[in-house]
């Protein structure tokens, strides 16, 4: 991933070593030589030019080339994770499957932005994606079993989606139990501001509306009325919770609201109905907040509606991209407005050269580095094997090399290079 999913671990315990041994030590010239600047640079020209590393290849990524090991994170626990990645009692968490990788990088691109990255926990719903975003960021995700069926949790509508959103409660119940205050967000989201200090006050539960009708810019932060179903549209998919009675009390009856309403053909139904149900039957016993729409608003208002996004400039916070199904519709939604920063990230060339400093504080031993040569030589072929990061490869190849030539200079120090989860 790129520079903010970076942990920066100790100094290892070994001073030297490339030089443990006489047979170690002539082991590594060997390996450099294979590995020299110019043989990379010869292997990457003539890779490039025969095509040998297609477009489809460069999405799966630098794992793609290693057989995954996750037997590792398994025993992981949501309470070991909540704890290792808590800054001043917050967690913010997402929930993602292997088909939502990219929303996921993007969203994270947007909380680097403002310097929140260390306390995101991505709740894996599958095991793909808790290998691959533990090998980049080790100790940031976590699975919750038993796993989700990863070919339709993310079909909208499916029985599979339902059961997926569905969990979503008891992972913020859990977490808040734990005594955290936690925030939730959907990967289609992008973060263009700080949105802490809109957490005014000490309420238990703080969400945002899913209509699309304007509000005035003072609007009331209550609980809206309800709407034709006689329930609210209070959106599922930002919530902002204390560890609070009255926060654990919405989580609960949500819950239940779920097992009273299950998925069916006939109702093809999601998370979100049994959320605003959850609000309006305790809403007389909890302290409920609704978010400013200018700052917060839906993909409804927001993509639609281009008269108030002119209106409400400067004021926005973060932006859901709902209001449209699809992949390819989403990111080409979030393309044509600029908010699809994964790449822009690439195109800039952010590779993350620095020193390793500490063991992972999970545990020592989980891929934390250092990072071998032959690392660097597949994130060389990795980085420009798609064809949008041609016109930077000269620079790539100056970047990665004079790394590999530090290493061995070195000694005692070690570089990493990440790609981004794409």
């Amino acid at each position: 991933m790129s520079s903010f999913l970076h942990q920066r671990p100790t100094h290892s315990s070994f001073s030297d070593p490339y030089s443990v041994s006489s047979r170690s030590s002539s082991t590594s010239q060997r390996s450099f030589s294979i590995f020299s600047p110019v043989t990379v640079i010869v292997l990457l020209f003539l890779l490039i030019v025969l095509g040998v590393f297609r477009h489809g290849w460069a999405r799966r990524g630098l794992f793609s080339l290693t057989k995954p090991s996750i037997t590792k994170w398994r025993d992981y626990t949501l309470a070991q994770a909540a704890s290792f990645v808590a800054k001043n009692g917050t967690v913010i968490v997402c929930a993602v499957s292997q088909p939502y990788l990219p929303f996921l990088n993007n969203w994270l691109i947007s909380i680097s932005r403002q310097k929140h990255q260390d306390k995101v926990l991505v709740i894996a719903e599958d095991y793909a994606t808790l290998y691959t975003v533990n090998e980049r960021w080790p100790g940031h995700a976590v699975l919750v079993p038993p796993a989700p069926d990863a070919q339709t949790a993310h079909k909208f509508g499916s029985q599979g989606f339902f059961n997926f959103t569905s969990r979503r409660p008891r992972h913020l119940l859990h977490i808040l139990e734990l005594g955290y205050n936690v925030m939730y967000n959907d990967v289609d989201m992008v973060w263009l501001a700080d949105p802490f200090p809109y957490l005014e006050g000490n309420h238990d539960v703080y969400f945002t509306d899913d209509m699309a009708q304007v509000k005035p810019l003072n609007h009331s932060h209550d609980l809206p009325p309800p709407g034709k179903k006689g329930r609210t549209y209070i959106c599922s998919c930002m919530i902002f919770l204390r560890p609070t009675n009255g926060a654990k009390l919405v989580m609960k009856k949500w819950i239940e609201e779920l097992q009273a309403q299950p998925w069916s053909k006939a109702k093809k139904s999601n998370d979100q109905p049994a959320f605003n149900w959850a609000l309006n039957k305790t809403a007389g016993e909890v302290d409920l907040y609704l978010l400013p729409q200018a700052a917060f608003p839906t993909g409804g208002l927001y993509f639609k509606n281009q008269t108030w996004v002119q209106e409400t400039k400067g004021m926005t916070v973060i932006i859901h991209n709902n209001y449209i199904t699809g992949f390819e519709r989403k990111i080409k939604r979030f393309q044509d407005n600029g908010l699809w920063l994964v790449d822009d990230h690439a195109s800039s060339l952010l590779l993350a050269d620095y020193e390793i400093e500490r063991p992972c504080r999970y545990n020592p031993s989980y891929a934390c580095g250092p990072v071998e040569d032959r690392i660097f030589f597949q994130i060389c072929l990795t980085f420009l094997s798609d064809g949008r990061f041609n016109k930077g490869y000269r620079r790539a190849t100056e970047i990665i090399t004079s790394t590999m030539e530090k290493n061995h200079e070195g000694g005692r120090k070690f570089s990493a290079i990440f790609l981004c989860v794409y």
